[in-house]
């Protein structure tokens, strides 16, 4: 998956850009990257409104202008002073930041990004905000650059879906978490069957819709990696109009297709834990 890996890359680091050389206005029209398309941020139905105004208040403007999720991982995640935390592809940093101030000093969050250009966002963003308790790491998803055992809980926003082997990122999260740890990460997953026409889009699998998981494959995965206590929560359910927004510009037939997708994506809060020594 090669070809599908550097665009990626290409299209993320190109957001990254894009905000450091001025940022995103909330008013204004910006390719999101989540959403394949042009949306401003209040109208993306994938994107949008997923940070509180307390949770915007305590980042950079440029941290949340760069946030390209589809949910929020640290309102969900119960997260305790004193943990270590990694996020999965964690962009322009809204997450590993939040995620530190929960787990307090005596805590630490870890990001991991492939892209240099969110890397030197994310790092510009924790500068701003004054947090000393974040690090910010280069590589892939696929290949975790920590030992075993090292961290409390895993988050992620909207990346699993990116990944090309996701058995490989949900085996290295299972194995970088302690016994006990927790996965708790948003993404969008499928409930039933979806035109194949948009699994084949490269466009929308970098915006996280065509690459989605079927919740039932999603459950599978997790525990052929070894995860227990499994569940799927949605916390949106896209219809018709947000599969419009979603398509409008890639070249589909959207009164044909939309139809075809109605209720079948959603955002979801994904849970499980690794269990701990002596559990089965």
């Amino acid at each position: 998956m090669p070809e599908l890996k550097n665009a990626i890359l290409e299209k993320y680091a190109a957001a990254a850009r894009r905000v450091m050389d001025g940022g995103v206005p909330a008013e204004a029209c910006a390719e999101t990257v989540c959403c394949g398309g042009a949306a401003a941020p209040s109208r993306d139905p994938i994107t949008s409104n997923l940070y509180d105004a307390a949770q915007a208040g305590a980042i950079p403007d440029k941290a949340l202008a760069a946030s390209l999720g589809c949910g929020n991982p640290t309102a969900l995640a119960d997260l305790r002073p004193g943990e270590t935390v990694l996020d999965l592809g964690s962009g322009g940093g809204i997450d590993v930041l939040l995620s530190a101030r929960r787990v307090g000093p005596g805590g630490k969050a870890y990001g991991l990004d492939m892209t240099e250009d969110m890397l030197a966002l994310a790092r510009r963003n924790q500068s701003e905000a004054g947090v000393r308790n974040a690090e910010f790491l280069k590589g892939d998803i696929e290949h975790i650059p920590l030992p075993d055992n090292a961290v409390d809980v895993v988050i992620s926003n909207c990346v699993i879906n990116l990944a090309g082997d996701k058995d490989r990122v949900l085996a290295e999260a299972f194995r970088v978490l302690k016994p006990g740890g927790r996965f708790a990460v948003s993404d969008v997953v499928v409930r039933g069957a979806v035109p194949e026409v948009l699994r084949q889009s490269v466009e929308l699998w970098i915006g996280c819709v065509a690459g989605a998981l079927e919740e039932r494959e999603y459950t599978a995965k997790l525990a052929k990696a070894g995860f227990a206590g499994i569940s799927i929560q949605p916390t949106r359910v896209y219809r018709g109009a947000d599969a419009r927004s979603v398509l409008a510009g890639q070249g589909f037939d959207v009164d044909a297709v939309a139809p075809q997708i109605e209720g079948k994506f959603m955002s979801a809060f994904v849970r499980a834990v690794k269990p701990a020594k002596g559990e089965a």
